[in-house]
C-alpha cells in the first residue's frame, strides 16, 4: 500500500432506520392500536359506498320495473298437435320403432320421442328429413 496515507478510523455512530411505514400499514389494527396508546391523533373516514355494490345495481331498478310491467306471456313454439298425431301415424304404418326412424334420419331417439310427445321446438329440416323418410307429407295442405 505505498503512496496511501494514514489510514484513520471513522468513529461516527452509523444509525440504521426502518422505513417509514406506507398506507397499507398505517392502517392495520397493531398500527392503529399503537397509535391508540401513544396518543397519537387517529383519523376516521367512512367512505359513501363501502361494503355496497350499488354502482353495479343502481340501473337494475328501471330494468326490474320494465320487468314487471310486461305483460306479454312469452314461450316457444311447440310442435303442433296434427304434426305429432300425423308423425306417429306415418311411423306405425312403416311399422318402425322410434328408434329405427330416429337412425333413419340421422338423430337421436329422444328427438323422435319429443316430437311425437309434442314437448319438441319445430326445425323446418328435421320435419323435411322426416317426411322424406316416412314418405309422407307432414305440413301444408294433405
Amino acid at each position: 500500500m505505498a503512496g496511501v496515507g494514514p489510514i484513520s478510523q471513522d468513529w461516527e455512530p452509523v444509525v440504521i432506520r426502518k422505513k417509514a411505514p406506507n398506507a397499507a400499514a398505517k392502517k392495520d389494527e397493531k398500527a392503529v392500536n399503537a397509535a391508540r396508546r401513544a396518543g397519537a391523533e387517529i383519523e376516521t373516514v367512512r367512505k359513501a359506498n363501502a361494503g355496497s355494490n350499488k354502482a353495479a345495481s343502481s340501473s337494475t331498478s328501471l330494468n326490474t320495473r320494465k320487468l314487471d310491467e310486461e305483460t306479454e306471456n312469452l314461450a316457444h313454439d311447440r310442435v303442433p298437435n296434427e304434426l305429432k298425431k300425423a308423425i306417429m301415424q306415418a311411423r306405425m304404418d312403416k311399422k318402425l320403432t322410434q328408434s329405427q326412424l330416429a337412425q333413419l334420419v340421422n338423430e337421436k331417439p329422444q328427438i323422435i320421442q319429443e316430437y311425437e310427445s309434442g314437448k319438441a321446438i319445430p326445425n323446418q329440416q328435421l320435419i323435411t328429413k322426416l317426411e322424406r323418410a316416412l314418405g309422407v307429407k307432414l305440413r301444408g295442405k294433405k
